[in-house]
């Protein structure tokens, strides 16, 4: 499993489409991984800090995990299939590990809303899946000030498609 750190939700223009970005924390693949808009939302609400008036399903699930002194260990991206991503959840309670099978974009989403929680990919996932960007394309070329590196960004995720990921 390779250690990956979220990046945030972006929509996919001209479709809309959200796209839940992850990044390699020690290379320069990027995961992007095409999900619902609920989980986009509730993801982007998590890294915002917004609170909502009622619990969210996502803020509904940690309560439960935490009322039940279950911790989430870790989030595991395995298995891409058929254009499907899959995940894990890694749970442990009382010294007891086990995992539940996930989406990706609710994994994540409950990720986001507990700090330090680990995100993984399979090495297969990210070979068949991941995007390859140089850094000067996602950082911008010296002297380029942060707000132009994040418009170029967003700009290449604006112009990418599932469709740059078949082989």
């Amino acid at each position: 499993m390779i250690e990956m750190e979220l990046v945030g939700v972006r929509v996919e223009l001209p479709a809309n489409q959200p796209i839940v970005l992850l990044k390699e924390q020690t290379g320069t693949r990027y995961l992007p991984i095409w999900i619902g808009a609920v989980e986009a939302t509730a993801i982007a609400f998590a890294l915002q800090g917004v609170q909502t008036p009622r619990p969210l399903t996502h803020d509904l699930f940690v309560g439960v995990l935490t009322e039940l002194d279950v911790t989430l260990e870790a989030v595991h991206v395995t298995e891409l299939k058929d254009g499907t991503f899959f995940a894990e959840l890694h749970l442990q309670q009382a010294g007891k590990n086990w995992t539940v099978s996930a989406r990706p974009s609710d994994a994540i989403a409950l990720a986001s809303r507990l700090d330090g929680i680990p995100i993984r990919a399979a090495q297969e996932v990210l070979d068949e899946a991941g995007l390859e960007i140089d850094d000067s394309e996602v950082e911008g070329e010296e002297g380029v000030d942060a707000e132009e590196q994040v418009r170029q960004f967003r700009e290449f995720l604006d112009e990418v498609s599932p469709e740059d990921f078949e082989k």
